[in-house]
């Protein structure tokens, strides 16, 4: 008679676009998965994301590629306005993100969630409106208390809850020993498509503030994006929504075009999400039996356009690192192997990422004229780091 060896059992903090894709390849590979979700559902919805470049195939050899390509939003204009609220240049998205037509990805959040959680909801334990208390590793597995009620040891645990990860203070310490400030504040809210808008994005700007509105579609919705000037984080309002309310309010109170408007719905609207513009660094991504992924990780900041791509492609990589090794090998070659593509990603914002938000009048200036000039250039190149990291195979997938 042959004993099958049990699978090793691994436990997901998040299940977000990291957390699922993780469990989706760590499934493949033959773990037993559980991931908790600190919210009661999937958050769906949500402003769109950019999937480019090796990330792209990763979600074609998840066989979600098709599902995605239904499911592209097709932004086709983005227009600047100056303080007065007049046009300086409209281009296509993809001369401002370096995206190629017909190849990058820019879907709803919610629908890359929704379709990475159906490819793996059949197979894998998904713990909803609970979180993880305690961590205790020990030299054999992890014991784990739930916020809920009730403990569970893993063989591994892996933190994908986002840039302020409870997993990675609670091993690696203080966020701010970790965040990197990108000298910017931001808000993203839903408000009335009053402007008519359709796949399309007009964006204020005034040195050092920036004003946009996100039309998806020819929706009845839009979401509206706020970004101003902070040289440091104003980390005693995060979470306070109304002190952020006030302080946009304070910030944005003498601006132009529709910006009064703007302010208008962010007093009614019931789903901002305000945080400070930054990246995540690490020295390491793991500790004993437990790794970091995504956000919790790496967090390029939205100024790179690469959050979600990282997230992909580092599930991927970590998932397959450990696909026929230990988790210390594996781990070693999850950092060995992945390290490089981030930080090349995430040093896209020296590469005039921030540069769409001047905080000078010089600066604005000398930003309108190169967006001008871009709507006489060719069609641009991919940037190199999107596609910076060919996909190995693991284990036979």
């Amino acid at each position: 008679m042959t004993r099958t060896a049990p699978r090793r059992t691994v436990l997901i903090s998040g299940a977000g676009i990291a957390g699922c894709a993780l469990a989706f390849w760590l499934n493949r590979h033959g773990y037993e998965v559980t991931v908790v979700e600190r919210a009661g559902t999937l958050r769906s919805g949500g402003y769109p994301i950019d999937v480019r470049g090796t990330a792209l195939d990763v979600v074609e050899r998840m066989g979600i590629l098709p599902q995605l390509r239904d499911a592209h939003v097709d932004l086709r204009r983005i227009t600047f306005l100056d303080g007065d609220g007049e046009e300086v240049t409209s281009l296509h998205p993809h001369a401002v993100t370096g995206g190629v037509t017909g190849r990058d990805l820019e879907i709803r959040r919610g629908d890359l969630t929704d379709a990475l959680y159906m490819a793996v909801r059949d197979d894998v334990e998904f713990l909803f409106d609970d979180s993880i208390d305690t961590l205790g590793q020990s030299g054999h597995g992890v014991d784990v208390t739930f916020h809920g009620g009730g403990s569970r040891r893993f063989d591994l645990v892996f933190g994908a809850d986002g840039m302020h990860s409870r997993t990675r203070e609670t091993l690696f310490g203080p966020e701010e020993r970790f965040h990197r400030h990108l000298g910017y504040c931001f808000a993203v809210f839903t408000m009335p498509n009053t402007l008519g808008l359709s796949h399309e994005t007009v964006m204020w700007n005034a040195p050092g503030r920036a004003a946009a509105v996100y039309a998806v579609g020819a929706d009845e919705e839009v979401h509206a994006f706020l970004n101003f000037a902070q040289p440091d984080p104003p980390r005693g309002i995060f979470g306070d929504r109304d002190a952020q309310r006030a302080l946009l309010a304070d910030v944005f109170a003498d601006a132009g075009w529709e910006v009064p408007g703007i302010l208008g719905a962010l007093r009614d609207a019931d789903d901002v999400f305000f945080d400070a513009v930054g990246q995540i660094r690490m020295p390491r991504w793991t500790s004993g039996r437990v790794a970091l992924l995504g956000d919790a990780a790496y967090a390029p900041s939205f100024l790179t356009g690469q959050g979600t791509s990282l997230a992909l492609v580092g599930a991927y990589m970590l998932a397959g690192s450990l696909a026929d090794r230990d988790h210390a090998e594996g781990f070693a070659a999850y950092e060995h192997a992945t390290r490089d593509f981030v930080t090349l990603n995430q040093d896209l914002v020296g590469e005039g990422g921030a540069t769409l938000f001047p905080t000078t009048a010089q600066a604005l200036e000398q930003r309108n004229a190169r967006l001008r000039g871009l709507g006489r250039m060719p069609a641009p190149r991919p940037r190199p780091a999107h596609s910076a990291l060919a996909l190995p195979s693991f284990g036979g997938r």
